[in-house]
């Protein structure tokens, strides 16, 4: 890569921003919308946008933005690389207290979307900013995605329904990490999250009075043995070295406490990092459904609904965030994630048609004396982290489009797949 003056004219836009980046997660923060309800949020991004020259769409039903600059012309490269952020909030309270906690009783960014969403827009709006003033080192090709709904992983696939993936040869992300203090940016190869999908059993017997329990076919036996049955029995069908996380959230049945009922109903979650590992497990939990339904003579329907797959980090697009990471802060900001999270992101549903990565920036005040994570009504961020990530994110889309890097070279030899995890 040529050594021009590019990353000191980014550091030196990104410093100029910093303020209206706070401005515009404090606003966020206040004015939290839960998944589904995104409207005024996505109004607020649609404006800031549209006041940067991009060329702005709206998502499905006034939810979600889809911003893109420059247009295209024979002088652009062929593909964009895209900015992914999310923009719902939590129904938890805001406890915090601080002048920017949340004005809507029962909701709060708890999760750090509202930190996303300032720092791609701050991405957006340094580059539009450098090639203004001439200083971009050659033409690049970017769109910002602010997807509504991540927390029910709905949002991603309406927004690639609309059209979010269209021209998209990569995508890149963060995610704010509590469990970081500022300055440390977490970076994993390969897996980050875990699928995650939704398990439901319905258990049908035959009622009866409690004090005679042998005239029934209790479901509520039937569930006690199927958890104690599955929680023992799938750690010793799975490869040691695999991760797999079998839960059970909620279980529902009967009315009255000397009445066995007909049915009970079971639902809980499914996470695993291994697509191979996710198909025999569920094949595991099938049998072991059948048997404790033979054997207690009832009937166990099960119904699995597949969420959320893995996310599985590009080598490519990781490589760019790492060296954007490295030449902004320094080879010691790297924090090399150990283990994958066994937590969902919709993220993934992206990866499954382009190359992409995200990467975990440390949000913590290093002189914090207690750490709030993420779902906690306490949760704040250091906000110096939006420079970063804002710098960080454009600098990996800079790098990205110079005509030396073998993925631009494989874009537009027109190889959109992901060719090289």
């Amino acid at each position: 890569m040529p050594k021009l003056n590019w990353q000191s004219e980014l550091s030196s836009e990104i410093n100029r921003l910093e303020p209206r980046l706070i401005e515009l997660r404090r606003e966020l923060h206040q004015n939290p919308e839960p998944s589904g309800e995104e409207y005024k949020t996505s109004l607020t991004i649609y404006q800031a946008l549209s006041e940067l020259g991009y060329q702005v769409r709206m998502g499905s039903e006034g939810r979600g933005v889809i911003a893109d600059w420059p247009e295209e012309s024979k002088n652009q490269p062929a593909v964009y690389l895209a900015l992914r952020a999310d923009i719902d909030a939590l129904r938890i309270h805001d406890k915090k207290q601080v002048p920017y906690r949340s004005q809507c009783e029962g909701l709060m960014h708890a999760c750090g979307h509202d930190a996303h969403t300032a720092l791609v827009f701050g991405a957006l709006a340094a580059l539009k900013k450098l090639n203004e003033k001439n200083a971009l080192p050659w033409p690049i090709r970017v769109r910002g995605i602010f997807q509504p709904a991540e927390e029910t992983c709905e949002g991603a696939k309406m927004m690639i329904d609309v059209g979010a993936l269209e021209n998209v040869g990569g995508i890149l992300a963060t995610h704010m990490d509590p469990g970081l203090s500022y300055g440390k940016v977490g970076i994993r190869k390969g897996a980050l999250t875990a699928s995650c999908d939704s398990i439901v059993f319905n258990i049908f017997g035959s009622s009866g009075h409690g004090a005679r329990p042998h005239e029934a076919n209790d479901p509520i036996a039937a569930a006690a043995q199927l958890i104690n049955a599955l929680y023992l029995s799938i750690p010793r069908v799975t490869d040691t070295q695999d991760a797999v996380v079998l839960s059970f959230g909620k279980i529902a049945g009967g009315q009255n406490s000397n009445v066995i009922p007909e049915t009970v109903s079971l639902e809980g979650t499914l996470r695993t990092l291994d697509p191979k590992v996710r198909e025999t497990t569920i094949a595991h939990i099938n049998r072991i459904a059948a048997g404790i339904g033979q054997a207690t003579e009832t009937k166990i329907e099960m119904k699995i609904d597949l969420g959320t797959d893995a996310v599985i980090n590009n080598k490519v697009m990781n490589g760019f965030l790492k060296q954007a990471c490295i030449e902004v802060m320094g080879p010691e900001a790297v924090h090399k994630i150990p283990r994958a999270s066994m937590g969902g992101e919709d993220f993934s549903f992206y990866l499954n048609h382009v190359p992409g990565a995200m990467i975990r920036l440390g949000c913590t005040r290093p002189d914090a004396t207690e750490r709030h994570m993420l779902h906690s009504t306490l949760f704040d961020i250091d906000e110096r982290v939006l420079k970063n990530g804002a710098q960080l994110l454009a600098s990996a889309v800079i790098r990205a489009f110079d005509a030396d890097e073998p993925w631009l070279k494989n874009q537009q030899a027109g190889d959109s797949g992901n060719w090289s995890i």
